[in-house]
């Protein structure tokens, strides 16, 4: 398939540069079969039955984004990428010049880095502190809004980038679907039946970046590492022997879900994925899907494309423009059945 088959033009206005008001005040567009749906986020809670099992990433958005300079004292901007153990990382640094190994680096007013070598469109650096790199970015660093957001992480985001779920760090990105639900909509999910199940996928900065092949499949995809507890496993087989549905929240979940099945079954652990997922994937573990708008000519519109079925999901992102919905990472959510169709709103 072409590239070009996924693209479509989005009026500036649209990209969402704060989230709504309230974690649930945002709108929601049903996917149901070929019916389309104009719906509240809290219409969520109709559309779901007693006995579904709701998958959520609760990984953590690090403050990845450090400034500095080089020792010729040019400027630098370090974004980490992967927390390798106490003191290294793998992190793209945007300078005028690529550092070289040996270089150090000074970041944040606080601190140096060393530079080990490069690897690919990364580098191996090495922080020269007694304190971990995690408590390091948690003092110093800035959290890492999306590059479609055009005004500096403030306090408003420090809040409402991060899930309320959100507990092992390790992210560059927010799973996005998963921002729009607070305590108390979990909360009177559990109280209807619901099952609530977690998997960790540390979402990297290649999920931002646009398929640049002519063909999808000459795209070389990013590689993330994911965590399915054996909690999860037993809550989905539980679920589905009891005619549940598992509905994935976010491209996020629904990834580690489908990297974990092995050999016809759901395999708890960790593990890197590179999973790309494009028209044609057989679906082995998610039912429904509830995701934000994606990006043009990106991986995760030619996952949901996959799922809900292509000419179905453009169809519905341009009703979602002709409606006004707001796109992408504070924006409005939509709901997708693959299998069999929820209640309507």
């Amino acid at each position: 398939m072409r590239t070009d088959e996924f693209d479509f033009v989005l009026p500036e206005y649209l990209i969402a540069q704060h989230p709504a008001k309230q974690r649930s005040a945002s709108r929601l567009l049903h996917a149901s079969g070929d019916v389309l749906q104009d719906c509240q986020f809290t219409d969520f809670m109709q559309m779901v039955n007693r006995n579904d099992v709701l998958v959520l990433n609760d990984t953590r958005v690090m403050k990845a984004r450090l400034p500095g300079t080089k020792q010729s004292g040019g400027k630098v901007e370090v974004l980490v990428e992967r927390v390798l153990n106490e003191h290294e990382v793998l992190a793209q640094v945007r300078a005028s010049h690529a550092p070289k190994a040996g270089n150090l680096l000074f970041l944040a007013d606080a601190f140096s880095v060393e530079v080990l070598a490069r690897t690919g469109e990364f580098f191996h650096l090495r922080f020269i502190a007694k304190e971990s790199v995690l408590d390091l970015l948690d003092r110093h660093g800035q959290l890492p809004l999306p590059p479609y957001i055009t005004h500096v992480a403030d306090d408003e985001d420090e809040q409402r980038y991060q899930t309320v779920f959100a507990r092992h760090v390790g992210a560059v990105a927010a799973p996005t679907a998963g921002l729009h639900f607070d305590d108390e909509m979990l909360q009177a999910l559990r109280d209807k039946g619901v099952q609530i199940a977690y998997v960790t996928l540390h979402v990297g900065a290649g999920t931002f970046q646009p398929v640049r092949s002519e063909r999808i499949h000459d795209h070389t995809m990013h590689s993330e590492r994911y965590e399915i507890p054996a909690a999860t496993v037993a809550i989905i087989a539980q679920a589905q022997a009891s005619g549940g549905r598992v509905i994935a929240v976010g491209t996020t979940s629904l990834r580690a879900l489908e990297s974990a099945m092995k050999n016809g079954k759901l395999q708890a652990g960790s593990a890197e994925t590179k999973i790309f997922i494009t028209p044609g994937y057989r679906f082995s573990v998610v039912d429904v899907l509830l995701t934000n708008f994606h990006l043009p000519r990106s991986t995760l519109l030619m996952l949901i494309c996959a799922f809900g079925g292509m000419q179905r999901m453009l169809t519905a992102y341009r009703h979602a423009i002709e409606h006004e919905y707001r796109f992408f990472s504070y924006g409005d959510v939509m709901l997708i059945s693959k299998a069999e169709n929820l209640e309507s709103c």
